[in-house]
């Protein structure tokens, strides 16, 4: 099959997708394969969640939806049709610039070294505060488990968590 007959294919199977993503109503012409963390980073361009693993075990891509976290490499863009999507584009503060407090804490302690898992730790960490897993530092640690962190800065990442819980 040729490419351009593969093009073809691939356009008369696009459906449409609308979402919310950072609070902007979108509406997305894709193929029904594409997975929402393409659909953000390749369609959208937010390059703030990262293809880590493309399995859904290292939380690089790690989003929230309806304010709850995901991988959104595991996941299909038309499966979230009518749903909230944030990623750390639009996690931040006000117009003046100022960061979401996680953001500023993960800043004041240090949390990141080299940065590419920082966008996926910082989301999750959103979500850990808001179910209220941040009773003492094995929690965190616990329902932080699914993000990978290769520099391994975890105590400064646990830390930065208990400051933005008060801790």
């Amino acid at each position: 099959m040729a490419a351009d007959e593969v093009a073809a294919e691939v356009e008369a199977e696009a459906e449409v997708v609308e979402f919310r993503v950072n609070g902007v109503a979108r509406a997305l012409r894709i193929d029904p394969r594409v997975t929402l963390l393409d659909a953000l980073r390749e369609v959208l361009g937010l390059t703030g969640p990262k293809k880590g693993c493309d399995l859904g075990q290292c939380g690089a891509c790690t989003v929230l939806v309806d304010g709850r976290r995901i991988t959104s490499c595991l996941t299909f863009a038309l499966m979230h049709e009518g749903r909230d999507v944030t990623t750390i584009e639009g996690l931040g503060g006000d117009p003046e610039g100022d960061l979401h407090p996680v953001q500023q804490a993960f800043v004041d302690h240090d949390a990141f070294q080299c940065g590419f898992c920082t966008p996926g730790q910082i989301m999750s960490a959103v979500a850990l505060l808001a179910e209220g897993h941040t009773g003492d530092d094995d929690e965190i640690r616990e329902w932080m488990s699914g993000n990978l962190c290769r520099c391994a800065a975890y105590p400064n990442i646990v830390a930065a968590i208990a400051a933005a819980a008060g801790r």
